[in-house]
């Protein structure tokens, strides 16, 4: 039985397109989240790995994940950037163990099985025995090729000094997998300067993976969850906006203009707002408009399934997904600049981050509730969850009082799962 006609009831042909009810079994059934690492991460999609700033060097590396499973992200001695998964091709075990560093060569410790930095096997100890006593004893088969032996190698696509990479070496170009609309956005914040990495924050989220794609395609909560925000303006609903997705519904755009901030009818008469709130440092609302961004102050992508691009005035940052069990999940933000940037611009991208990861001013907020809202799903599995605001339907909008991109994404989570 597939596992997701379980989770989704069968409903007639005209039905099936409502996806304003989410089953929480969505988020607490573990073939459920099996068959997503096949068909999402593993199968059909491009997953992002990294920025080409983090492997500059000849023998640059990174390790990181594709759904569950651990690849690296290396760069040859010709300049060449690739992605294979770590595991040797010997016994299967995990044999980079560092996040990043430069090697000539791969070595897996257990049997010493040695691979280029492209994948390739080029050296296996004992391959054609041990000499003693005028004999030799042991080796491999006199037919054992290494070519046939290298480390799994990924479908890699590289725009804009982003890497993204595939175990489907039939994928779509990466640039048909985001389509028109959203390629727009993505090339708005990479267009080809070169990136300089700032640094890192890493946590572990007790929640389902989809829980993060779903909140940065929830335009409805910034301004009622987050204080920072709904009290200086950054992102709330008053804020000129829009919403656009690609033709399958499964990428998002969230498009904010900042506005004044303070108090305003409806939108700040929620808890959150803190009317006399003020900062001992008013530099972290240092911001300057940056030519690049034509206009908006913010703008979230969601690539699914596995990263969010952020622009949040001048902190810019990806957010990898990395899953580990259907309760589960590593949160990374590599924060960057551009190599051309000022001291001061670089100093303030640094000061505006402290809005963000596991202590951010913002993000720690959403870290809780998902945890939160984890802890509710999996004590009570067969209830559901409700993403009616602005309807039922699914369409781009022009504000952000409503949970269409939600809707679209299990639209889409849907018509994969269900096939």
């Amino acid at each position: 039985m597939n596992p997701a006609s379980t989770v989704f009831p069968a409903k007639p042909a005209w039905e099936r397109e409502d996806t304003s009810r989410i089953p929480f079994q969505t988020y607490t059934d573990e073939q459920v989240y099996q068959r997503e690492l096949e068909r999402f991460f593993y199968r059909n999609h491009w997953c992002y790995v990294g920025l080409e700033a983090e492997v500059p060097n000849p023998g640059d590396f990174k390790r990181t994940v594709v759904g569950e499973r651990s690849v690296i992200l290396t760069r040859d001695a010709e300049g060449g950037i690739h992605v294979v998964e770590n595991v040797c091709a010997h016994r299967g075990m995990r044999f980079c163990r560092e996040r990043h560093g430069n090697r000539k060569e791969f070595v897996c410790p257990y049997h010493q099985w040695s691979y280029t930095l492209k994948g390739d096997l080029q050296g296996v100890p004992f391959r054609r025995g041990v000499k003693q006593d005028g004999q030799v004893h042991g080796g491999m088969p006199a037919d054992f090729k290494t070519a046939d032996h290298g480390l799994t190698r990924l479908k890699v696509a590289v725009r804009g000094g982003v890497v993204f990479a595939s175990f489907d070496h039939d994928v779509e170009p990466f640039e048909d997998f985001l389509g028109p609309t959203i390629l727009g956005y993505f090339d708005r914040m990479f267009n080809g300067r070169k990136l300089k990495v700032l640094g890192y924050n890493r946590q572990r989220i007790p929640g389902n993976w989809k829980l993060m794609q779903e909140n940065i395609k929830d335009p409805y909560h910034p301004g009622l969850l987050h204080t920072w925000f709904v009290t200086f303006g950054l992102w709330r609903a008053d804020n000129k906006s829009q919403l656009r997705m690609d033709a399958r519904h499964r990428h998002a755009a969230m498009i904010s203009t900042r506005g004044t901030g303070g108090k305003a009818e409806q939108v700040t008469q929620v808890s959150s707002f803190k009317e006399t709130m003020q900062l001992n440092d008013p530099s972290f609302l240092d911001i300057v408009p940056e030519p690049w961004w034509n206009g908006p102050t913010a703008v979230m992508t969601t690539l699914f399934p596995s990263v969010i691009l952020q622009q949040q005035v001048n902190s810019v940052s990806t957010r990898h997904i990395q899953p580990n069990g259907h309760g589960s999940f590593d949160f990374v933000w590599t924060h960057f600049g551009y190599e051309d940037d000022s001291e001061e611009m670089t100093q303030r991208r640094l000061r505006q981050s402290n809005l963000f990861g596991p202590a951010g001013f913002v993000s720690a907020d959403d870290g809780e509730v998902i945890e939160f809202s984890q802890q509710a799903f999996e004590s009570k599995p067969f209830h559901r969850a409700l993403a009616e605001l602005g309807g039922r339907g699914v369409e781009d909008t022009e504000h952000m009082v409503t949970e269409t991109l939600i809707r679209g994404m299990y639209r889409y989570w849907r018509e994969v799962m269900e096939d």
